[in-house]
């Protein structure tokens, strides 16, 4: 079970955002203050930490230093303001992202899958009917042939990448593309993207066995995949 360290003052974001973590299979050890987070790093061993910037007695900065310090884990701070120069210095500081506040709990869950991977902490390979997924160079093979998709088509696919276990429904997925290639998606214009999908990766459409339809409720992943690093 992956360890994730939260670095947040406030109490109902920090509730929230444990609850939301742990409900994503991770474990949270959370700290409220720049202190705590400092004597948190002793004894513990963390998969990433997330940190608010602003802390009732310094600020998130300092924290990523020490963690960066002494263990080499991903970072992502979190802030509430769009700052340009608190998100520059925080990743000229080591960070490896940035989410603003409010964000989405699905957007967050991916920033951290993306962060978890590129930190060689979560499986970049992925197999399954002959389809190959390389998510470190967004390579996609089928049958050992390249496939190209579209900047909108490869975010659909590591979706259910990143869910292997779980039935995606048709909402999570709009709220996962909202903004992918800046298209607009809308429920109909989603069943065309499925359907492109399909058309690419499945050996025959018509019979889907990777991105398998869940009646009334979304889709999920077929069969067994194969996940490694």
């Amino acid at each position: 079970m992956k360890q994730i360290f939260l670095v947040e003052d406030d109490q109902a974001i920090a509730k929230n955002l444990i609850r939301l973590l742990r409900s994503e299979g991770f474990s949270v050890i959370h700290a409220s203050t720049r202190s705590d987070a400092l004597a948190a790093l002793i004894g513990n061993k963390f998969d990433l930490a997330l940190i608010d910037i602003s802390l009732p007695d310094g600020n998130g900065f300092t924290v990523c230093t020490e963690i960066k310090a002494k263990q080499d884990v991903p970072v992502i701070f979190l802030t509430a303001s769009g700052d340009e120069a608190s998100v520059v210095t925080g990743l000229n500081m080591g960070a490896d992202d940035y989410i603003t506040k409010p964000f989405r709990p699905r957007e967050l869950i991916a920033r951290i899958g993306s962060a978890l991977r590129k930190g060689g902490r979560l499986g970049s390979t992925f197999e399954i009917h002959g389809l190959y997924v390389d998510t470190a160079s967004s390579i996609v093979k089928k049958n050992g042939t390249e496939v190209f998709l579209s900047a909108l088509e490869y975010r659909l696919l590591l979706v259910f990448v990143n869910n292997p276990k779980s039935i995606i429904t048709r909402g999570q997925l709009l709220d996962e593309l909202w903004d992918a290639a800046g298209e607009f998606v809308n429920d109909n214009t989603l069943t065309v993207y499925i359907k492109r999908l399909r058309e690419k990766i499945e050996t025959n459409p018509a019979r889907p066995q990777i991105i398998l339809t869940v009646r009334g409720t979304g889709y999920r992943l077929g069969g067994d995949a194969d996940v490694s690093k």
